[in-house]
C-alpha cells in the first residue's frame, strides 16, 4: 500500500508532467499560427507585386490624364476588396489558432481535475477517521473552482464571438463605403 505522502509525490510529478505537455502543445499550436500568417503575408506579397506591376504597365499605356485616372480608379475597388479579405485571412488564422489553445487547455485541465479527483478519491479511503469534513472542503472547492473556470471559459468564448462578430461588421460597413466612394469616384 501506497502511502499518502508517495500519492501526492506521484502526483505533483504527472501535475509536473501534464504542465511540459501542454506548453509543447500551445508551442505548437502558436508556431501553426504563426506559420500561416507567414504563408498569408508571403502570398500577398507576391500577389500584390504581381498586381502593381500589372497595373503600372497598364497605367504607362494610357493616352492622356482622364484615361490615366480611369484606369487608376479602377484599381482601388479591387485593391481595397483584397486588403478587407487578408484581414478576414488574419482574423480566421487568429480565431482558429485561438479556439485550438483553448480547446488544448480545456481537454489539459479536464485530465488534470480528474487525476486530482482520483488522488483524492483514493485519499480518502485511507484517511483517519474524522477527516470526512477536510476531504468534503477540498472536493467543494475543487468543485467550486471548475465551475468557476467554466463560467470564465465561457465569458471568454462569448467575448472572443462578439469582438469576431463587430470585425466582421465594420470590415462589411468598411467594404460597401468603399464600393460607395470608388463608383461615386468613377462617375465623375
Amino acid at each position: 500500500m501506497t502511502t499518502l505522502a508517495d500519492q501526492f509525490s506521484a502526483a505533483t510529478k504527472a501535475n509536473f508532467e501534464a504542465q511540459i505537455a501542454l506548453f509543447n502543445q500551445f508551442a505548437s499550436k502558436t508556431f501553426e499560427g504563426v506559420e500561416k500568417l507567414v504563408d498569408l503575408n508571403l502570398k500577398a506579397t507576391k500577389s500584390s507585386l504581381e498586381e502593381t506591376h500589372d497595373a503600372v504597365q497598364k497605367l504607362l499605356t494610357a493616352k492622356d490624364a482622364q484615361e490615366f485616372f480611369s484606369l487608376s480608379g479602377a484599381q482601388a475597388q479591387p485593391s481595397v476588396e483584397k486588403g478587407i479579405a487578408y484581414g478576414r485571412h488574419v482574423a480566421g488564422i487568429f480565431s482558429s489558432t485561438q479556439a485550438e489553445l483553448t480547446k488544448t487547455a480545456e481537454a489539459q485541465l479536464a485530465e488534470v481535475n480528474r487525476k486530482v479527483i482520483s488522488i483524492i478519491d483514493e485519499a480518502s479511503k485511507n484517511a483517519p477517521a474524522g477527516t470526512e469534513g477536510a476531504i468534503s472542503f477540498v472536493k467543494t472547492a475543487i468543485g467550486n473552482f471548475n465551475a468557476g473556470y467554466e463560467q470564465l471559459t465561457k465569458s471568454a468564448k462569448q467575448a472572443a464571438e462578439a469582438m469576431e462578430s463587430n470585425v466582421t461588421t465594420a470590415v462589411d460597413q468598411l467594404s460597401q463605403a468603399t464600393v460607395k466612394a470608388t463608383s461615386r469616384g468613377s462617375k465623375k
